[in-house]
C-alpha cells in the first residue's frame, strides 16, 4: 500500500489541474506517486523502509509528516513534467530540488528525522563508559 494516494497530492495541486494533466488517467498519478516512493528510497536505506513505506500488501507501520510532504514534492514534480499547464514550473521544479537536498541530508547523517526506525543492520551502537588508547611500538632507530 503507498504512502501517499493520488488524493493527498491535492494539497499540491487542485484536482483540476490533476485531472488535466493526466486526462484523467489516475494511473499516471499512481505511477508518478510510485516513482517518487522509489527515488525516495534510493537515499533512506539506511531505515527501516517496511515500517516507512510499507509492503504492497501492508500499509505503513509508521506515519510521518515530513516524509509524506517529501513524497508529495517529488510526486507533483513527476506530474507537472508532463504539463505546465496553468502551473508554475519553477516552484515545483524548486520543491523537488528541495525534497531532494533534504533526503540527501538525512543519507549523510546531516539531519536525523525524529522517531524513524533504522533498518536492523544499522542500528547505531552505543559507546560504553570506558576509554581505551593504544600506539604504536616504539621505534628503535641506530645510527
Amino acid at each position: 500500500m503507498p504512502v501517499i494516494t493520488p488524493a493527498d497530492l491535492y494539497t499540491h495541486l487542485y484536482p483540476e489541474i490533476i485531472n488535466e494533466i493526466t486526462r484523467e488517467d489516475n494511473t499516471i498519478t499512481v505511477r508518478a506517486i510510485d516513482a517518487a516512493t522509489q527515488e525516495a528510497k534510493l537515499y533512506l536505506a539506511k531505515y527501516d523502509l517496511v515500517q516507512l513505506f510499507g509492503t504492497e500488501t501492508n500499509a505503513p507501520t509508521m506515519h510521518d509528516a515530513l516524509l509524506d510532504t517529501l513524497l508529495k514534492d517529488i510526486a507533483t514534480w513527476h506530474l507537472i513534467r508532463l504539463s505546465n499547464v496553468a502551473t508554475d514550473i519553477t516552484i515545483f521544479r524548486n520543491a523537488y530540488n528541495d525534497a531532494l537536498k533534504t533526503l540527501k541530508s538525512i543519507m549523510a547523517e546531516q539531519a536525523e528525522p525524529q522517531g524513524w526506525p533504522y533498518a536492523p543492520k544499522h542500528i547505531p551502537q552505543k559507546d560504553g563508559d570506558s576509554i581505551s588508547w593504544n600506539s604504536n611500538t616504539k621505534r628503535e632507530n641506530h645510527y
